[in-house]
């Protein structure tokens, strides 16, 4: 599979601006709306054609809403994003199909991701009948039957049910059931997280592969440091809603500049036991979404906060060249 001539663009191919998504709370006997869960509020990013940008951060911190909303599976709250240049949050659901065709998200779970009445041949060519892509039943099963060769699964399995095969297996499926509208963008929201290491390794390299012979640019969300480093170009780190520090990779695992990024890169385990590292143990509990701290959302557990913390939000702003930072100390 190749991509289309033309797809190179002076313009980054995702662009996020200012995301806010909120869920309301009802409660009382009328259902009235009485609060929110501020899952993501303000996050803005590139990722340019041919790019892996990594989202990381703790358990609830909001990179799986971002990663949804991005793929227009959840609607912006307010904010705007661009695909290719074009504003696509406004668009009602009715009208994303030709988007849809370019955007494709590869999720968690395999064992939930496949309809378990649907065999193979079915799973993947859905897409190529619904886009109109390949209009015939024979050229469907040829494509994938490509696909499946591409994802390094044979042929054969095409009329195997999802039960019938194990977690690794289920997950080149899904990255050949996304692959096949040809997407310029794939949403990779933990989709090694719930493989063993083993597997894990082997579809970060299918990853890797098919990204430098397909030219995708990848989203990929994970709160595993390890996976990250080794995949990514540039990474971004969010806490409770917000993103903390975005660099290149190099530069944020070498020198991390915002104090939750440098509690985050000490709890990795070192390869060679006999090398010590400091450990930064943050105190206390990540705070609630429904009721962020006032200005820096770290610093209720932050071991620099100073007084300026708690009445100004910092900015996401350049610290170095490449090396953005929402801190009023970073360094």
């Amino acid at each position: 599979m190749t991509k289309p001539e033309g797809s190179e663009t002076s313009h980054p191919l995702v662009e996020l601006r200012d995301l806010v998504k909120y869920f309301p709370i009802h409660g009382g006997l009328l259902g009235r709306q009485v609060g929110a869960v501020k899952a993501v509020d303000g996050v803005s990013f590139e990722v340019n054609a041919g790019e892996t940008l990594s989202l990381v951060g703790e358990s609830g911190c909001g990179k799986s809403t971002v990663g949804r909303c991005v793929a227009r599976l959840l609607d912006l709250t307010s904010g705007e994003l661009r695909l290719d240049g074009e504003r696509i949050d406004g668009l009602p659901q009715s009208n994303l199909k030709p988007f849809r065709k370019r955007l494709n998200i590869v999720f968690q779970d395999p064992f939930s991701s496949l309809n378990p009445r649907m065999n193979v041949e079915a799973l993947i060519s859905e897409p190529l009948r619904s886009h109109g892509i390949v209009p015939g039943r024979a050229e469907r099963r040829a494509r994938v039957a490509q696909l499946l060769d591409t994802v390094g699964l044979s042929a054969d399995i095409m009329d195997r049910m999802p039960h019938q095969f194990s977690g690794g297996q289920r997950q080149r499926i899904c990255i050949a059931r996304a692959l096949s509208s040809e997407p310029d963008f794939i949403v990779c929201d933990e989709a090694v997280s719930a493989l063993d290491v083993s597997v894990q390794a082997q579809i970060i390299n299918l990853l890797m592969r098919l990204q430098a012979d397909l030219g995708l640019a990848i989203l990929f969300i994970s709160h595993d440091l390890a996976v990250v480093e080794h995949l990514s170009d540039r990474v971004a780190v969010m806490y409770l809603g917000r993103i903390m520090e975005i660099a290149d990779r190099d530069q944020l695992f070498a020198a991390p500049a915002h104090p939750y990024t440098k509690a985050l890169l000490s709890a990795v385990p070192l390869p060679d036991p006999s090398v010590r590292q400091k450990r930064v143990i943050l105190k206390g509990e990540v705070p609630s979404p429904i009721d962020p701290p006032s200005g820096c959302p770290f610093r209720t557990r932050c071991p620099i906060a100073n007084d300026i913390c708690a009445q100004i939000r910092p900015e996401l702003v350049e610290h170095t060249p490449g090396q953005s930072v929402a801190c009023h100390f970073p360094g």
